[in-house]
């Protein structure tokens, strides 16, 4: 099929990729022309396993092209997905500008029928207002459909999660839209939801939502287990199991952040007060994920009376491993706080210092773990990168001024860390 993605962010260059990996034509389109320019040559923007692979080898099979021609891409394509950014603004409502010009930019230059698809993440109702740009600005009677279809990317994993997804959503209007969609989507043999354009739009913010209460929860009940000495880990695993609850999304840490939880969360509360509802318990969510992270940082003050002078370790900046996004990571809130109270920092990420490096005070970027070690009051772990589980603790002992490892992430088993004789403070275990 002949397709176009508007918009070369994250979602809209991983679906690109995988859309092309599945045989289709792809236009990936963006107005950013710097980035347009390294695409072409081979310059992923983002950091994502398998990503950089899969985009040169369908570029290469001239199924993947990369362009700023967005009047040819409408011209050249039945599908149109729009992928740009919705970020939020200050009141909590999504800025749906981009959605806008993209689809006035679609309707002059529509000449017979195309399928305007929302992939971005945008509240309900939106798609209305996409078909009343577009019947506002095409220049003749040309027929058209809009269409929701809600992307479930898991950053570090959203290769796998386009190829395998647990499901796929589709709103839509028109009997024609439905098949044109369930024509594409066949290769991926996934369960299929179609459903009206608002309900669509309406399970990706509950969806994330949810998750996000899911985390909030198990970081609510770590702060019971500190209090009376249980384990937060047994506490999760004895839920999980129960398969009305599941194992998933109830790993207690610092608290969830990247660009999606955070942002939908904040709109679906939005939308909600908009429609006339309060939705307190997502106001809660949002409460307990901030107190997470205060949590977490007073034990680092507890455990070293002092913070300001000191020098303290990091290892992980990005908001979970496997990416190198960092927008609206718990690391960065911590590690700001931390210089605030006149810490000296070493940091080290495998992927995300280089993004880090623009937005974060005076610190000292390493080379690997052991450089962040070395003649540090104390090492905190940040983010759950595979690197830093496999580390040789017998030389991160030598290497620290004193042995105290504060474990935001529980990556390590308390009782081996004991054994080797460190302090060993982790999240809701003793």
């Amino acid at each position: 099929m002949n397709i176009s993605i508007i918009g070369s962010g994250y979602v809209g260059l991983v679906s690109g990729a995988c859309f092309s990996e599945l045989g289709n034509n792809v236009i990936c389109v963006d107005n950013d022309t710097k980035k347009i320019a390294n695409l072409k040559k081979g310059i992923i923007p983002i950091y994502e396993p398998g990503l950089e692979e899969m985009i040169t080898l369908n570029m290469k099979k001239k199924r993947l092209i990369f362009t700023s021609d967005i009047k040819n891409a409408v011209a050249s394509s039945e599908i149109i997905f729009i992928a740009v950014g919705t970020p939020p603004l200050d009141n909590g409502e999504a800025d749906l500008t981009g959605i806008e010009t993209v689809a006035r930019n679609i309707a002059v230059n529509m000449k017979d029928y195309r399928l305007i698809v929302e992939k971005s993440t945008v509240p309900v109702e939106t798609g209305q207002w996409v078909k009343h740009t577009i019947e506002t600005y095409i220049k003749s009677k040309i027929k058209f459909d809009v269409a929701s279809n809600p992307e479930f990317l898991r950053e570090g994993q959203a290769i796998n999660d386009f190829l395998h997804p647990d499901r796929i959503v589709i709103g839509v209007e028109s009997k024609k839209a439905e098949a044109l969609l369930i024509s594409l989507y066949k290769p991926l043999n996934a369960p299929l939801v179609v459903t009206d354009i608002k309900s669509a739009e309406l399970i990706k913010h509950a969806s994330n939502s949810f998750l996000a209460a899911k985390i909030s929860f198990i970081n609510a009940v770590s702060r019971v287990c500190d209090k009376v000495g249980a384990d937060v880990t047994e506490v999760a695993r004895g839920m999980g199991l129960d398969k009305r609850i599941g194992a998933s999304f109830l790993n207690a840490g610092i608290g969830y952040g990247g660009s999606c939880f955070p942002k939908d969360l904040d709109a679906f509360i939005t939308i909600s007060e908009k429609l006339g509802y309060d939705f307190e318990l997502l106001k809660s969510v949002r409460r307990v994920n901030q107190k997470q992270k205060i949590a977490f940082q007073e034990k680092i003050k507890d455990s070293l009376w002092i913070i300001k002078d000191k020098t303290i370790g990091v290892l992980g900046i990005s908001f979970k491993p496997d990416t190198d996004d960092i927008r609206n990571a718990p690391s960065m809130d911590i590690i700001n706080a931390l210089q605030k109270e006149g810490a000296i920092l070493k940091v080290y990420d495998p992927q995300s210092m280089q993004k880090a490096k623009g937005q974060l005070g005076k610190i000292k970027f390493c080379k690997d773990p052991y450089e962040v070690c070395k003649g540090s009051d104390c090492l905190v772990i940040l983010t759950e990168w595979d690197e830093f589980k496999g580390l040789d603790f017998l030389k991160v002992k030598k290497l620290l001024k004193r042995p105290l490892v504060i474990d935001g992430r529980n990556i390590y088993d308390p009782a081996v860390m004991k054994g080797l004789g460190f302090n060993y403070i982790s999240v809701g275990r003793k």
